[in-house]
């Protein structure tokens, strides 16, 4: 799926480090140059699976600085990768600008157009953020890179109060959706710590005895949603659309990614790693390391999901009985290199029903 030329121009225009590849390593320590229309050090991450959908950038604010204001069309999901700070936002007259403090770990959301500013509060390291947005599609939709950026709209959707929309999110009670049988939503523009986030609930679809973290913003058609998986287990393989994110807060594991019927590749991750599954590449997630492993994923727009169905599962999800054996063979190898061993049950190879119970979730981060 091609990008937008006014994003690609846009982004080469910038001068900043351009990443490409599979995955990233680590963003936490991922080359960044200085980008001056912004005051900081950043880089774009081109990773193959965003395909014109998606954009991820990371900023890294110098110590004791505070960023020149922004605002763009496009809303963006913030997740911290490093650092402690501040964003201050405000709709209209900046003297009613609220503030909003964060660390290590924290997200939040930048609505459509709302004026925003970074601060930095450690004096003696830099902080990082990791940006995520839709700015391709909007840059497809408006290729003008001034409309994006110094757009007059007011957003009168948020509430710019203490208290408001900017508070730490609250679980919402919903009617199960009959595939993933999700009962409570976490609405909200601000989680403040998701490696330490024990709000969760029984999530066995994808096996495992895992447990999820459901994501909704307010006014938005954003989404995500944070797994949370035992040590020695892993996910069953599925597929999706283009431009979904995945950043690990906490964990060591391994990722595979594979286009139907073609060659599997290994995608390493811990603390600070990305990657974006291509569209409709199957992907699958193994926990090897000696606690809970946890992926926070920002979805795709609902137009490019193509999510699974409840009917279509066959087609979409790969039941333990029904994986490559070298999937196993592969997780067995990689426990052994860490001294693990397995704790998938061997009934999960054979029977189609089996039933997962939801496992211990907490997790060892520092």
């Amino acid at each position: 799926m091609p990008t937008s030329p006014t994003y690609k121009k846009w982004v080469e225009a910038q001068g900043i480090p351009i990443h490409s590849g599979y995955y990233i390593e680590d963003l936490r320590t991922v080359e960044v140059g200085p980008w001056s229309a912004r005051e900081c050090n950043a880089a774009f991450i081109d990773v193959l699976g965003l395909e014109g959908v998606a954009e991820i950038r990371v900023t890294e604010i110098p110590p004791g600085k505070t960023l020149p204001p922004l605002r763009s069309v496009a809303e963006e999901a913030v997740y911290v990768l490093d650092g402690v700070g501040q964003t201050s936002v405000w709709v209209g007259k900046e003297e009613k600008r609220i503030n909003f403090e964060w660390d290590k770990r924290s997200m939040f959301i930048l609505p459509p157009n709302v004026k925003h500013q970074f601060t930095n509060m450690q004096g003696n390291k830099p902080a990082r953020l990791a940006h995520v947005s839709y700015m391709p599609v909007a840059m497809s939709v408006w290729p003008d890179p001034e409309f994006i950026f110094n757009n007059p709209y007011v957003n009168t959707n948020v509430q710019a109060t203490e208290g408001g929309q900017f508070a730490t999110a609250k679980a919402v009670d919903v009617p199960k959706d009959g595939f993933r049988n999700i009962t409570v939503q976490w609405w909200g523009n601000f989680f403040p710590d998701l490696a330490a986030w024990d709000k969760l609930e029984s999530h066995t679809v994808r096996g495992s005895g895992g447990s999820v973290l459901d994501l909704r913003f307010p006014n938005s058609e954003m989404t995500g949603h944070m797994s949370v998986f035992p040590s020695g287990r892993y996910k069953k393989g599925h597929r999706h659309g283009p431009g979904v994110v995945i950043i690990i807060p906490a964990g060591d594991g391994y990722s595979l990614m594979w286009e139907e019927g073609k060659e599997k590749i290994v995608i390493p991750w811990h603390e600070g790693s990305l990657f974006v599954p291509p569209n409709r590449w199957f992907h699958q997630h193994f926990n090897v390391g000696g606690y809970p492993a946890r992926y926070l994923a920002m979805h795709t727009l609902p137009v490019f999901s193509r999510s699974e169905k409840l009917e279509d599962k066959k087609n979409d999800q790969i039941e333990y009985p029904d994986e490559d054996p070298l999937v196993q063979e592969l997780f067995h190898e990689e426990l052994a290199k860490r001294g693990q061993k397995s704790d998938m049950p061997d009934v999960a190879y054979k029977d189609y029903d089996f039933k997962w119970t939801q496992a211990a979730t907490a997790s060892l981060v520092s």
